[in-house]
């Protein structure tokens, strides 16, 4: 691929994995968060860098699509890359590959610039120099996905869960590979493999907010929500498959 991207490669934990020796979709999210830290530290709009300036990023959807499994102890590398910014909207995506040449994900994500004290979203010209000079790459890793997922109006309750401060972020809310987990342990065991998944983050939950969950089953997998009180917290969106 040219243009820019940054590469940096990761050594899998026993942690990393669940009950059935599978890569946690958490787990991959963080890697993924971890190789998009990296990045804009390099690009010069790293969470040092504009935490001086009370700003922040903030991602609001994410999708991926899982092709291999991963195993323990094996080096993942995770390659990244800004797109060119649309008006709020900040673009990323990423490759997640074995030593062996293999995809084991690719992702898209979208997020918003935030200024912290008003939680206002802010246009790429807060950023100043660093975004003029950004080697933004419109190369896509998926094609465009379909970020919408549809409220659910007809789901069952699968569950609750009250937030502590060990789901929070550095913002003080839930962190978005947190999610992953809150949804997933509110769907029973069904022996298949995940092949896809979404999440839409439409409000930040923070310490002490309870989450009601819902879910709907689909032909392909479920939709969930995550929500507090009326308001919409997440979405969630799953494609499984019978195990080969």
């Amino acid at each position: 691929m040219s243009g820019y991207c940054h590469k940096k490669s990761y050594t899998l934990r026993y942690t990393d994995f669940d009950f059935k020796d599978e890569l946690k979709p958490s787990s991959l999210l963080a890697l993924a968060q971890e190789a998009a830290a990296s990045s804009a530290d390099e690009l010069g709009f790293g969470y040092e860098a504009l935490k001086a300036k009370n700003y922040g990023f903030i991602v609001v959807q994410t999708c991926c699509e899982l092709f291999a499994p991963a195993r323990l102890g094996e080096t993942l590398t995770v390659e990244t890359w800004p797109l060119p910014p649309r008006h709020v909207i900040f673009e990323r995506d990423y490759r997640i590959g074995n030593k062996f040449g293999e995809i084991i994900a690719l992702l898209a994500s979208r997020w918003c610039l935030i200024d912290l004290p008003r939680f206002s979203m802010l246009l790429p010209e807060a950023l100043g120099e660093v975004h003029a000079r950004c080697p933004y790459n419109p190369a896509r890793a998926l094609p465009a996905p379909e970020w919408k997922i549809r409220r659910i109006a007809d789901g069952e309750e699968c569950g609750r869960h009250k937030v502590v401060l060990s789901d929070c972020d550095h913002y003080l809310h839930v962190n978005n590979a947190r999610y992953a987990d809150l949804f997933l342990d509110r769907l029973p065991p069904d022996g298949k493999k995940l092949r896809s998944f979404k999440i839409s983050y439409a409000r930040q939950a923070k310490e002490g907010a309870e989450l009601v969950f819902f879910k709907k089953t689909t032909e392909r997998g479920a939709v969930m929500e995550a929500r507090e009180g009326s308001e919409l917290i997440a979405q969630f969106e799953m494609a499984s498959e019978d195990e080969p």
